[in-house]
């Protein structure tokens, strides 16, 4: 994927030393463009229970040792997965976190050689979707509605798209 990346940023699995920086962290964003919907509740208190226990993987951006961005691949089972819970914080957006996170997702989805991932987002979000494209992501009809209120769009991860992608 193209863009830069800051180099001090490091990406690792879920540790229950950072605490509650998933909640945190997708609260921040979830609060500042939407509102947190009760869907949410449950995987942002427990990640561990309703992401982790159900093959699920939480990668964290960590700077200086501090976590700083996040996102989940949930398992939905029959080898489908949601790229789901990606946040950075305000302070490190712009600094090439989230394709960092995006790129690792995308790595620890074809380690975990399934079928088919996909996310939910908002037409709102335009920086977040130009992301997503250019990582792979096909813009699609969903199948059925969502659990989210706030998802106006679905996309489907369809590999590389050109030069420059992964």
């Amino acid at each position: 994927m193209p863009g830069a990346t800051r180099p001090d940023t490091t990406i690792v699995d879920w540790h229950p030393r950072y605490g509650d920086a998933f909640g945190r962290l997708n609260r921040e964003w979830l609060d500042k463009y939407f509102r947190v919907e009760p869907v949410d509740e449950p995987v942002l208190d427990h990640p561990d229970t309703h992401v982790l226990e159900h093959g699920g993987v939480i990668l964290y951006a960590l700077q200086e040792g501090r976590a700083v961005g996040t996102v989940a691949l949930k398992n939905q089972g029959g080898g489908v997965f949601e790229l789901t819970k990606m946040a950075v914080t305000a302070a490190c957006q712009g600094q090439g976190v989230g394709r960092q996170l995006l790129s690792a997702a995308l790595d620890r989805f074809r380690e975990i050689a399934s079928s088919r991932l996909y996310l939910e987002s908002n037409s709102r979000l335009a920086t977040a979707l130009a992301l997503y494209e250019s990582a792979g992501f096909a813009h699609e009809t969903p199948p059925e509605p969502s659990d989210y209120q706030r998802a106006d769009v679905y996309m489907v991860y369809r590999g590389a798209t050109g030069p420059g992608t992964e």
